[in-house]
Protein backbone atom coordinates (compact mmCIF):
# COMPACT_ATOMS: atom_id res chain seq x y z
CA UNK A 1 0.00 0.00 0.00
CA UNK A 2 1.16 3.39 -0.92
CA UNK A 3 1.60 5.45 2.04
CA UNK A 4 -0.97 8.40 2.32
CA UNK A 5 -0.06 12.18 1.81
CA UNK A 6 -2.58 14.77 3.13
CA UNK A 7 -2.79 17.68 0.46
CA UNK A 8 -2.90 20.71 2.40
CA UNK A 9 -6.05 22.38 1.39
CA UNK A 10 -5.51 25.75 -1.09
CA UNK A 11 -5.12 29.24 0.50
CA UNK A 12 -5.88 31.12 -2.81
CA UNK A 13 -9.52 32.48 -1.95
CA UNK A 14 -11.49 33.06 -5.25
CA UNK A 15 -10.94 36.48 -6.96
CA UNK A 16 -13.88 38.96 -6.73
CA UNK A 17 -15.91 39.75 -9.06
CA UNK A 18 -15.20 42.58 -11.20
CA UNK A 19 -17.79 45.66 -11.87
CA UNK A 20 -17.28 47.81 -14.55
CA UNK A 21 -19.36 51.11 -15.55
CA UNK A 22 -20.09 51.94 -18.85
CA UNK A 23 -20.80 55.94 -19.72
CA UNK A 24 -21.52 57.44 -23.09
CA UNK A 25 -20.52 61.63 -22.63
CA UNK A 26 -20.90 65.15 -24.79
CA UNK A 27 -20.65 68.01 -23.06
CA UNK A 28 -21.30 66.46 -19.40
CA UNK A 29 -19.00 69.01 -17.59
CA UNK A 30 -21.87 69.70 -15.00
CA UNK A 31 -22.50 67.05 -13.29
CA UNK A 32 -19.73 64.60 -14.18
CA UNK A 33 -17.51 64.66 -11.27
CA UNK A 34 -20.04 64.08 -8.97
CA UNK A 35 -21.35 60.98 -10.82
CA UNK A 36 -17.72 59.83 -11.22
CA UNK A 37 -17.03 60.27 -7.61
CA UNK A 38 -20.11 58.24 -6.04
CA UNK A 39 -18.71 55.56 -8.52
CA UNK A 40 -15.68 55.04 -6.76
CA UNK A 41 -16.31 51.32 -5.92
CA UNK A 42 -15.90 50.27 -9.48
CA UNK A 43 -13.02 48.62 -10.80
CA UNK A 44 -13.11 50.12 -13.97
CA UNK A 45 -14.65 53.18 -15.47
CA UNK A 46 -15.02 54.11 -19.35
CA UNK A 47 -16.34 57.27 -20.89
CA UNK A 48 -17.06 57.18 -24.45
CA UNK A 49 -16.79 60.92 -25.46
CA UNK A 50 -18.55 62.48 -28.36
CA UNK A 51 -16.12 65.44 -29.26
CA UNK A 52 -16.94 66.96 -26.40
CA UNK A 53 -15.80 71.23 -25.98
CA UNK A 54 -15.84 71.52 -22.63
CA UNK A 55 -14.02 70.47 -19.98
CA UNK A 56 -15.41 66.47 -19.79
CA UNK A 57 -12.45 64.59 -20.85
CA UNK A 58 -10.40 66.19 -17.99
CA UNK A 59 -12.68 65.85 -15.68
CA UNK A 60 -13.44 61.69 -16.44
CA UNK A 61 -9.49 61.50 -16.42
CA UNK A 62 -8.62 63.57 -13.18
CA UNK A 63 -11.26 61.21 -11.86
CA UNK A 64 -9.46 57.88 -12.77
CA UNK A 65 -12.07 56.83 -15.91
CA UNK A 66 -10.48 55.99 -19.10
CA UNK A 67 -12.06 58.05 -22.12
CA UNK A 68 -12.13 56.72 -25.56
CA UNK A 69 -12.86 59.54 -27.93
CA UNK A 70 -15.07 58.88 -30.95
CA UNK A 71 -15.87 61.60 -33.73
CA UNK A 72 -18.99 60.07 -35.21
CA UNK A 73 -22.80 59.74 -33.31
CA UNK A 74 -24.32 56.73 -33.96
CA UNK A 75 -27.55 56.98 -31.61
CA UNK A 76 -27.82 56.30 -28.01
CA UNK A 77 -28.49 53.11 -28.06
CA UNK A 78 -25.05 51.83 -29.71
CA UNK A 79 -23.11 54.53 -28.58
CA UNK A 80 -24.11 52.71 -25.37
CA UNK A 81 -23.24 49.32 -26.69
CA UNK A 82 -19.69 50.92 -27.76
CA UNK A 83 -19.01 51.79 -23.94
CA UNK A 84 -20.10 48.76 -22.49
CA UNK A 85 -17.82 47.04 -25.28
CA UNK A 86 -14.76 48.96 -24.04
CA UNK A 87 -15.34 46.90 -20.72
CA UNK A 88 -13.85 43.27 -19.72
CA UNK A 89 -15.03 43.31 -16.13
CA UNK A 90 -17.35 40.19 -14.92
CA UNK A 91 -20.54 42.43 -14.67
CA UNK A 92 -21.66 46.14 -16.08
CA UNK A 93 -23.46 49.78 -14.91
CA UNK A 94 -24.36 51.47 -17.10
CA UNK A 95 -25.52 55.04 -16.21
CA UNK A 96 -25.90 58.27 -18.00
CA UNK A 97 -23.34 61.29 -16.60
CA UNK A 98 -26.57 63.38 -15.16
CA UNK A 99 -26.84 60.07 -12.33
CA UNK A 100 -25.81 59.79 -9.66
CA UNK A 101 -25.55 56.58 -7.39
CA UNK A 102 -26.84 57.17 -3.80
CA UNK A 103 -24.68 55.33 -1.07
CA UNK A 104 -27.45 52.84 -0.63
CA UNK A 105 -27.71 52.01 -3.87
CA UNK A 106 -23.81 51.58 -4.18
CA UNK A 107 -24.23 49.26 -1.23
CA UNK A 108 -26.76 46.87 -2.95
CA UNK A 109 -24.57 47.02 -6.12
CA UNK A 110 -21.46 45.41 -4.28
CA UNK A 111 -24.11 43.04 -2.80
CA UNK A 112 -25.92 41.57 -5.88
CA UNK A 113 -22.08 41.05 -7.43
CA UNK A 114 -21.18 39.76 -4.78
CA UNK A 115 -23.99 37.58 -3.92
CA UNK A 116 -26.01 37.31 -7.16
CA UNK A 117 -29.25 36.47 -7.17
CA UNK A 118 -30.60 37.56 -11.17
CA UNK A 119 -28.42 38.43 -14.82
CA UNK A 120 -29.86 41.66 -14.76
CA UNK A 121 -31.51 44.14 -11.74
CA UNK A 122 -33.33 47.53 -12.26
CA UNK A 123 -32.45 50.31 -10.18
CA UNK A 124 -34.90 52.88 -8.68
CA UNK A 125 -34.24 56.31 -10.68
CA UNK A 126 -35.44 59.20 -9.52
CA UNK A 127 -35.06 62.25 -11.74
CA UNK A 128 -35.37 65.94 -11.22
CA UNK A 129 -36.69 68.19 -13.38
CA UNK A 130 -35.28 72.53 -13.07
CA UNK A 131 -34.66 71.62 -9.56
CA UNK A 132 -37.73 70.15 -8.11
CA UNK A 133 -37.89 66.05 -7.52
CA UNK A 134 -40.36 64.56 -9.82
CA UNK A 135 -42.74 62.32 -8.33
CA UNK A 136 -45.35 61.77 -10.79
CA UNK A 137 -46.05 62.84 -14.43
CA UNK A 138 -45.24 59.02 -15.60
CA UNK A 139 -41.53 59.64 -14.52
CA UNK A 140 -42.23 58.08 -10.95
CA UNK A 141 -41.48 55.06 -10.35
CA UNK A 142 -38.92 54.24 -12.44
CA UNK A 143 -37.08 51.26 -12.47
CA UNK A 144 -34.48 51.12 -15.03
CA UNK A 145 -32.75 47.79 -16.14
CA UNK A 146 -28.26 49.11 -15.71
CA UNK A 147 -26.75 46.27 -13.90
CA UNK A 148 -26.14 43.35 -15.58
CA UNK A 149 -23.53 39.75 -15.81
CA UNK A 150 -21.32 40.33 -18.91
CA UNK A 151 -23.05 38.72 -22.21
CA UNK A 152 -26.87 38.73 -20.39
CA UNK A 153 -28.16 42.12 -21.99
CA UNK A 154 -27.21 44.68 -24.08
CA UNK A 155 -28.70 48.00 -25.59
CA UNK A 156 -31.38 48.28 -28.25
CA UNK A 157 -29.87 49.82 -31.37
CA UNK A 158 -32.88 53.04 -31.09
CA UNK A 159 -31.17 56.33 -31.95
CA UNK A 160 -33.21 57.54 -29.04
CA UNK A 161 -35.11 56.25 -26.06
CA UNK A 162 -32.85 52.93 -26.41
CA UNK A 163 -33.82 50.54 -23.91
CA UNK A 164 -31.70 47.57 -22.42
CA UNK A 165 -32.63 44.33 -24.05
CA UNK A 166 -32.51 41.07 -21.70
CA UNK A 167 -33.98 37.77 -21.81
CA UNK A 168 -34.68 37.20 -18.33
CA UNK A 169 -36.50 39.06 -15.74
CA UNK A 170 -34.84 41.81 -13.72
CA UNK A 171 -34.49 42.10 -9.91
CA UNK A 172 -34.75 45.36 -7.79
CA UNK A 173 -31.77 46.90 -5.72
CA UNK A 174 -32.83 49.17 -2.66
CA UNK A 175 -31.28 52.71 -2.78
CA UNK A 176 -31.62 55.81 -5.04
CA UNK A 177 -30.65 56.46 -8.86
CA UNK A 178 -30.48 60.38 -8.28
CA UNK A 179 -31.16 61.98 -11.77
CA UNK A 180 -30.42 65.48 -12.66
CA UNK A 181 -32.14 65.43 -16.15
CA UNK A 182 -33.41 68.94 -16.49
CA UNK A 183 -31.07 71.23 -14.38
CA UNK A 184 -32.29 74.92 -16.64
CA UNK A 185 -34.56 75.84 -19.00
CA UNK A 186 -31.73 76.16 -21.15
CA UNK A 187 -31.42 72.41 -20.99
CA UNK A 188 -34.65 71.83 -21.57
CA UNK A 189 -34.80 73.90 -24.93
CA UNK A 190 -31.50 72.11 -25.95
CA UNK A 191 -33.58 68.45 -25.43
CA UNK A 192 -36.63 69.56 -27.17
CA UNK A 193 -34.44 69.81 -29.81
CA UNK A 194 -32.86 66.95 -29.76
CA UNK A 195 -35.01 64.69 -28.89
CA UNK A 196 -37.63 65.96 -31.20
CA UNK A 197 -34.59 65.54 -34.23
CA UNK A 198 -34.04 62.36 -33.32
CA UNK A 199 -37.49 60.77 -32.98
CA UNK A 200 -38.30 62.18 -36.34
CA UNK A 201 -34.96 60.81 -37.67
CA UNK A 202 -36.44 57.29 -36.48
CA UNK A 203 -39.76 57.30 -37.75
CA UNK A 204 -38.53 58.51 -41.14
CA UNK A 205 -35.86 55.66 -41.32
CA UNK A 206 -39.27 53.39 -40.66
CA UNK A 207 -41.27 54.86 -43.59
CA UNK A 208 -43.74 56.45 -41.10
CA UNK A 209 -45.27 59.96 -41.98
CA UNK A 210 -46.14 63.14 -40.47
CA UNK A 211 -48.07 66.24 -40.97
CA UNK A 212 -49.81 69.11 -39.25
CA UNK A 213 -53.14 67.51 -38.12
CA UNK A 214 -50.82 64.38 -36.33
CA UNK A 215 -48.43 66.98 -35.02
CA UNK A 216 -51.49 68.84 -32.96
CA UNK A 217 -53.16 65.76 -31.83
CA UNK A 218 -50.73 63.75 -31.00
CA UNK A 219 -48.98 66.61 -29.04
CA UNK A 220 -52.49 67.48 -27.13
CA UNK A 221 -52.55 63.82 -26.30
CA UNK A 222 -49.17 63.82 -25.10
CA UNK A 223 -50.05 66.77 -23.03
CA UNK A 224 -53.18 64.80 -21.47
CA UNK A 225 -51.65 61.72 -20.48
CA UNK A 226 -48.94 63.47 -18.66
CA UNK A 227 -50.85 65.91 -16.90
CA UNK A 228 -53.87 64.34 -15.75
CA UNK A 229 -53.90 60.26 -16.74
CA UNK A 230 -50.42 60.32 -15.14
CA UNK A 231 -50.66 62.40 -12.14
CA UNK A 232 -48.53 65.57 -13.42
CA UNK A 233 -51.04 67.98 -11.48
CA UNK A 234 -49.72 66.56 -7.86
CA UNK A 235 -46.03 67.79 -8.89
CA UNK A 236 -47.21 71.49 -9.74
CA UNK A 237 -45.67 73.94 -11.67
CA UNK A 238 -42.68 71.46 -12.75
CA UNK A 239 -45.53 68.99 -13.46
CA UNK A 240 -47.10 71.17 -15.76
CA UNK A 241 -43.59 71.87 -17.17
CA UNK A 242 -43.29 68.18 -18.07
CA UNK A 243 -46.50 68.02 -20.24
CA UNK A 244 -46.09 71.17 -21.97
CA UNK A 245 -42.40 69.92 -22.76
CA UNK A 246 -43.89 66.30 -23.78
CA UNK A 247 -46.65 67.48 -26.27
CA UNK A 248 -43.69 69.83 -27.69
CA UNK A 249 -41.43 67.28 -28.47
CA UNK A 250 -44.19 65.05 -30.05
CA UNK A 251 -45.42 68.12 -31.89
CA UNK A 252 -41.99 69.05 -33.26
CA UNK A 253 -41.20 65.85 -33.90
CA UNK A 254 -44.45 65.19 -36.26
CA UNK A 255 -43.48 68.58 -37.72
CA UNK A 256 -40.00 67.30 -38.41
CA UNK A 257 -40.71 64.52 -40.09
CA UNK A 258 -43.61 66.12 -42.40
CA UNK A 259 -40.71 68.29 -43.28
CA UNK A 260 -38.03 65.15 -43.79
CA UNK A 261 -41.01 63.39 -46.12
CA UNK A 262 -41.69 66.64 -48.22
CA UNK A 263 -37.86 66.45 -48.86
CA UNK A 264 -37.83 62.89 -49.86
CA UNK A 265 -40.66 63.38 -52.56
CA UNK A 266 -39.04 66.19 -53.81
CA UNK A 267 -36.11 64.27 -54.51
CA UNK A 268 -38.12 61.34 -56.21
Amino acid sequence: MQPHHDVPPSTTAPSAPTLGVALIAHNAAARLAQCLEALSFADDVVVVDNGSTDNTIAIAQANGARVLVVADWPGFGPQKNRAVAALSTDWILSIDTDEVVSPELAASIRQAIRAPLADVYALDRLSSFCGQWVRHSGWYPDWVPRLFKRGAARFSDDLVHERLVFDTSAARLDGKLMHYSYENFETVLRKLDAYSSAGAKQRHAAGKRGGFGKALGRGAWAFIRTYVLRRGFLDGRAGLMIAVFNAETVYYRFLKLAAMNRQRNNRQ
